[in-house]
């Protein structure tokens, strides 16, 4: 059974189509990623997958569930960074990771999670002081405190400087070596070939394009992904 099914998703917005026949599968153990520029589609579809949004149409399966239906249970067994996640400025690191911990009925330690994203020495230390880096490696210490099967980073790296965007990149292959499945959601398409299995480009709200990105890149005749994602967005229009 794949992880994640989704099939013929639709979900309008008024007269917008913000997400317009979208259908992929992801596979157990794999990261996925759904890429595309801002208004493609992808959040709404990442909210659909989590059960905050309700598809006008199609079907959605996560972990052979229903997440519109059954979003309480599957909150047990999904990690979720979204855009522009946020804590109290006064809020601690250890205290964070505390209070997460408490929503799942069996969370991972926080100790053990703080020393594994390498947060012990920022442990009392205030989210409001935390640089960006260090909010984001908390936020995904966040997503896995209740040791899910599925994590979701929607635009994860967005705001970072080159050094922070490259150690969390680092921090989402170790979630792949340890056989995680990962959905990443980026508008940056280096970060798309650089850590994914498999690719959804999403181009106004549909995908036009998905494989490996090298698959895609060959496919395209082009030299990278983003120029790959040109030459889709540009041939559907």
């Amino acid at each position: 059974m794949e992880t994640i099914e989704v099939r013929d998703l639709r979900k309008t917005y008024g007269d917008t189509h913000a997400v317009d026949g979208v259908t992929f599968t992801v596979h157990s153990g794999e990261t996925f990623g759904i890429v595309g520029h801002n208004g493609a589609g992808k959040t709404t579809t990442v909210e659909c997958l989590i059960g905050l949004k309700r598809p006008d149409a199609g079907t959605v399966r996560v972990l052979g569930e229903d997440p519109a239906q059954r979003r309480r249970a599957l909150a047990q067994r999904i990690g979720a960074q979204l855009q522009d996640s946020s804590l109290p400025e006064r809020l601690k690191v250890a205290e964070a990771l505390r209070l997460f911990g408490r929503f799942y009925r069996e969370p991972a330690g926080w100790r053990e999670v703080m020393a594994r994203w390498g947060l012990e020495s920022l442990a009392g230390k205030a989210f409001g002081d935390l640089s960006g880096g260090q909010r984001q490696r908390l936020m995904l210490a966040l997503a896995l405190v209740g040791d899910p099967e599925v994590v979701v980073l929607d635009e994860l790296t967005t705001g970072l400087d080159p050094v922070a965007r490259r150690e969390t990149w680092r921090l989402v292959n170790d979630l792949k070596a340890a056989g995680t499945t990962v959905v990443l959601v980026s508008h940056y398409f280096d970060e798309m070939e650089a850590l994914c299995d498999r690719v959804a480009v999403f181009a106004r709200g549909r995908v036009v394009a998905m494989g490996s990105p090298g698959e895609i890149i060959a496919r395209t005749g082009t030299a990278s992904l983003e120029e790959a994602y040109f030459a889709l967005e540009g041939a559907g229009r």
